[in-house]
């Protein structure tokens, strides 16, 4: 469902065929392959007008042509037998007057159900955007949800400064009408192309990353998944090289569950997550997608290349960006440790959008005020108070072993939380934090019990040392740095193993925790082997076991049909 409204592309062209035309015929490339997505309903087609390896382009074009044809058959069996479409039958409950307001100019671009015009506000002059979806393709149920969720998607997006901004929804007997900011200053891609061997500095890819990532964040605390970023679906706002960045084209967007994952494919080859591919992705697949649109604004090229669709998914799925070739030595370490972060395979330890705008790469220039709340670290938060007690006991130790720059990025989400910055999260402030992630909509007593939980001292609320034990990520700890999760995971452990023996003892558990009565059951619980004492090993797995919690729910059957690669 979702178009570029972007005033430099007419009719689905590309304007700027020029700059696509000199890069072509480099061997690696930024431009994305072709990518059409179709539904069992044959409901949604998107074609991108860019260059493409030349072993897909008959394939995907005759791939085109054959769910075009089914669906214009299906389309007229239906006008034919005098059956109206869904789309005609359905009531939006969206306003009647658009022709009253707004004065429709020139086509921007066109997809399968409808075109994308400039327009005029009757009121006050100003240039708009309008998607115009005819109702009579709507054939099935499943094109009126989409549209609908298109709609409330932006709505729900209204007000950030990196999204495309909504302004409102009507419809007539025959179209509904998506009315919203007109983006003069053409794609990401475009001014990928117009760069210098393809590349930006540093100083102005962190620019633009940080804005993408804002938006990830954002949409994640909506219980949003973006599903398809990459640099044609991110526009400028005007031509200017100071211009906001603003993200469009959520047409394969979707709600998702707490704890749920998507089991379908969706996206574009080059930008797509090795958990998509799994059949196994959430908000971790949009900033995966990210580290790749970054790797390309300091290289160039492509981190994932290959002439078929199927070997760009091997690379996903098999080996690991190259850092080696130029211009890499000469970008600094902290990119690289950015990029390397982001496009990590698996998807627990990748960095949250929330954490990777705390990475100094990112955050160098920007202000710790942007930093939205992050998602796992409200998880981490809920899951905290399920753990038995000896976990929790083990995670504070293993908070006490962390540095200043270990510690950054939660820093800035304690930070965000303690609003009267008096160094300490009270009830209110956990239930207002607690609140950003819509989908959960705990009740008050619920974040009693997890404020109750994480409070160690019993004092009514959260220092800094006790958020820490409750939100670390144990996963991303191990993945980045093995050697130094050895070492941390060693120390904690000697917080327990006063005798410094190798194990830990009931009698040990019980001094360090000053519990009273039987500490067997706590024991028992880390004690694999069942030697009556806890190693070092069983201690690392305990701490493993602490940190997945819901981030490892089983799949579900997807509540729509699946749109595929």
């Amino acid at each position: 469902m979702g178009l570029c409204f972007s005033a430099s592309k007419v009719s689905g062209s590309n304007s700027n065929t020029h700059a696509a035309t000199q890069h072509h015929n480099r061997k690696e490339t930024v431009q994305s392959t072709v990518i059409t997505t179709v539904d069992a309903s044959n409901k949604t087609q998107k074609q991108r007008q860019r260059p493409q390896p030349a072993s897909q382009h008959g394939r995907n074009n005759n791939e085109v042509q054959k769910q075009a044809t089914r669906a214009k058959d299906k389309g007229n069996s239906r006008k034919q037998s005098g059956i109206l479409s869904c789309g005609k039958r359905t009531d939006f409950g969206y306003a009647k007057d658009f022709d009253k307001r707004y004065t429709i100019g020139k086509l921007l671009g066109h997809g399968q159900f409808g075109y994308t015009y400039v327009a005029t506000d009757k009121a006050n002059g100003d240039r708009v955007a309008v998607k115009k979806i005819e109702k009579m393709k709507m054939v099935l149920p499943i094109a009126v949800e989409d549209a609908k969720r298109e709609v409330k998607i932006l709505q729900a997006l209204t007000g950030h400064e990196n999204v495309v901004q909504f302004h409102n929804a009507f419809e007539d007997e025959n179209y509904v009408y998506i009315v919203m900011e007109l983006c003069e200053g053409g794609e990401l891609l475009d001014r990928i192309l117009a760069k210098k061997d393809s590349r930006y500095t540093e100083k102005d890819a962190a620019v633009v990353v940080r804005q993408m990532l804002k938006v990830a964040a954002q949409c994640h605390l909506h219980g949003l998944v973006h599903r398809d970023m990459k640099p044609e679906n991110f526009l400028f706002k005007s031509a200017k090289e100071d211009s906001p960045l603003k993200a469009t084209d959520f047409g394969l967007s979707d709600f998702i569950k707490p704890g749920k994952k998507f089991n379908d494919i969706v996206g574009s080859a080059y930008y797509v997550a090795p958990e998509v591919l799994k059949r196994r992705s959430g908000p971790e697949s949009d900033v995966w997608s990210i580290g790749v649109i970054t790797y390309i604004l300091l290289c160039g090229r492509r981190p994932f290349w290959d002439k078929t669709e199927d070997g760009i998914f091997k690379e996903v799925l098999r080996n690991k960006p190259d850092f080696r070739r130029k211009p890499w030595p000469s970008i600094s370490n902290s990119a690289k440790d950015f990029v390397k972060k982001l496009l990590v395979k698996d998807p627990r330890a990748r960095l949250t959008a929330a954490q990777a705008l705390s990475h100094p790469w990112v955050r160098e220039g920007g202000n710790a005020s942007e930093i939205p709340i992050d998602i796992s670290v409200l998880n981490n938060m809920r899951q905290f108070v399920k753990y038995s007690r000896l976990k929790q006991f083990a995670l504070r130790a293993l908070a006490s072993t962390l540095d200043e720059e270990e510690l950054a990025d939660l820093k800035d989400q304690f930070d965000a939380m303690d609003v009267d910055k008096n160094g300490a999260i009270s009830l209110e402030e956990m239930r207002q934090a607690l609140a950003k992630d819509l989908p959960w909509r705990l009740k008050e007593s619920r974040v009693a019990e997890i404020l109750q939980a994480i409070d160690s001292n019993t004092d009514g609320f959260v220092d800094f040392s006790e958020f820490v034990a409750a939100t670390l990520h144990v996963h991303q700890l191990e993945e980045h740095n093995s050697e130094k999760w050895q070492q941390l995971s060693q120390a904690a452990f000697e917080k327990f193993d006063l005798d410094k023996d190798g194990y830990i003892t009931s009698e040990e558990l019980r001094m360090h925790t000053g519990l009273r009565g039987s500490i067997d059951p706590l024991l028992e619980e880390a004690d694999i082997d069942k030697d009556g004492k806890i190693s070092l090993p069983e201690f690392r797995r305990l701490l493993r076991t602490a940190s997945l919690g819901s981030r490892n729910v089983p799949s579900p059957s997807n509540h729509r049909n699946p749109r595929k690669l």
